[in-house]
């Protein structure tokens, strides 16, 4: 008799354990997993990412001359890497006039303030020479820009969009053909910020388009952008504690130009004042010193006292072999 009633009680214990388990294990709840949206701008991401091309559409008229006419021009980038939400990005083109086919060169500024900025800023100057010299030149404002959308309120998904819309660009160009391009002849020009946009650009689509730089931020990311905290009002205080909550989720590395510039194929031309204080003479110089050793065609021009626009002993021999180069390439 004892020996069923143990029996018995080993059952209901049993039993009772395993309800509790039961309901324990269909009530514990699964440990949620951060989204991390981000990732999809590492270079490894975007390497392997499909931009669609984007029909290109001309506005006003901003300056006509014997030799080019400037125009803004429309395009639409996704608003997410393979997104399908789409913005309207604007810029400044530079046609020249004749019956002939054109090259294009498309150019990346550096930064500009948003408060002062008009399309074409930082590019114009030399664009209007190129268009004189037989170039069309395309100019993107960025998302924040000129008449472009609002870029994203997430401070380095809205640096992060600057690849995403150039990369856009480029995969469009094959839609000039209206306005007497040679899509089959394209160069890239890119100073400063722009510079690094068009290393970037280089190295993810692994396209060979010649390329000018000038004085161009090549350093790794994020010192490429804490370098320049002292500019800014709070001496950087809100960019730093954006970047440590950056880094709690991200690995920066995975974002940073400078361990992607082996994949880079295309020539390239670059110049450098030695008085830039903006984007200092030897980071330039490791620059060159890197592309040589992943054997990548480079030239490069130094000007003895000139600042970070090349002025004022650099800047008319930079555009004129920025031309010769861009004839002999393409």
């Amino acid at each position: 008799m004892r020996k069923t009633f143990i029996v018995l009680i080993s059952i209901v214990l049993f039993l009772v354990g395993g309800i509790v388990s039961f309901f324990f294990i269909k009530n514990r709840q699964t440990p949620k997993v951060k989204p991390l949206p981000l990732l999809k701008y590492t270079f490894e991401n975007l390497k392997n990412t499909s931009f669609p091309k984007s029909e290109i559409t001309f506005g006003e008229i901003k300056e006509e001359t014997s030799d080019y006419i400037s125009r803004i021009f429309y395009f639409e980038v996704s608003e997410k890497p393979d997104g399908v939400n789409t913005l309207k990005v604007s810029g400044l083109a530079n046609i020249p006039k004749g019956n002939k086919k054109y090259p294009v060169i498309v150019m990346f500024r550096g930064y500009m303030p948003k408060e002062t900025y008009k399309s074409g800023g930082g590019s114009q100057p030399s664009a209007k020479v190129l268009a004189k010299n037989g170039f069309i030149t395309l100019a993107p404002d960025f998302l924040g820009y000129g008449e472009s959308a609002s870029a994203s309120a997430t401070l380095f998904e809205d640096r992060f969009q600057t690849y995403t819309t150039a990369l856009t660009l480029l995969n469009s160009l094959s839609n000039l053909k209206e306005i007497g391009a040679d899509t089959d002849k394209i160069g890239v020009w890119g100073h400063s910020n722009g510079g690094q946009i068009a290393l970037s650009t280089l190295a993810i689509s692994g396209v060979n388009y010649p390329t000018v730089l000038w004085a161009p931020v090549s350093k790794p990311f994020p010192y490429s952008i804490l370098f320049y905290t002292d500019e800014t009002d709070d001496h950087g205080k809100a960019l730093r504690h954006a970047l440590s909550i950056f880094e709690k989720d991200y690995d920066a590395e995975l974002f940073s130009p400078a361990n992607y510039y082996n994949w880079i194929k295309a020539p390239i031309q670059i110049h450098q004042g030695t008085y830039d204080e903006e984007v200092l003479p030897f980071w330039t110089d490791e620059l060159v010193e890197t592309l040589n050793k992943d054997n990548i065609d480079v030239s490069y021009f130094k000007y003895p006292g000139a600042e970070h626009n090349l002025l004022p002993s650099g800047w008319n021999d930079a555009v004129l072999r920025g031309i010769k180069f861009f004839k002999e390439e393409l």
